[in-house]
């Protein structure tokens, strides 16, 4: 399942810089973790922005997620 959610996100130096994006639309995966950060529930997002769909906001936490499984984290500025 992990593996179809992750399909979802797409990168195309086209669209929105090139960022992480919802399939091919320009909802960065940014975008939709804020959304979710600010305390908007899933059902107020769908509602909002009638193009997504529930599993592209489950695919933008998973994305999430796997960045932050890394080795090491540096600090790089103070």
């Amino acid at each position: 399942m992990s593996d179809s959610l992750l399909q979802r996100i797409t990168h195309n130096p086209d669209i929105c810089h090139g960022k992480p994006c919802i399939r091919g639309l320009r909802y960065p995966v940014e975008f939709v973790l804020e959304l979710l950060s600010s305390g908007m529930t899933i059902e107020e997002i769908l509602a909002d922005y009638e193009d997504l769909e529930p599993d592209d906001l489950y695919a933008s936490l998973l994305f999430a997620a796997r960045l932050t499984q890394v080795k090491s984290i540096y600090k790089i500025a103070s």
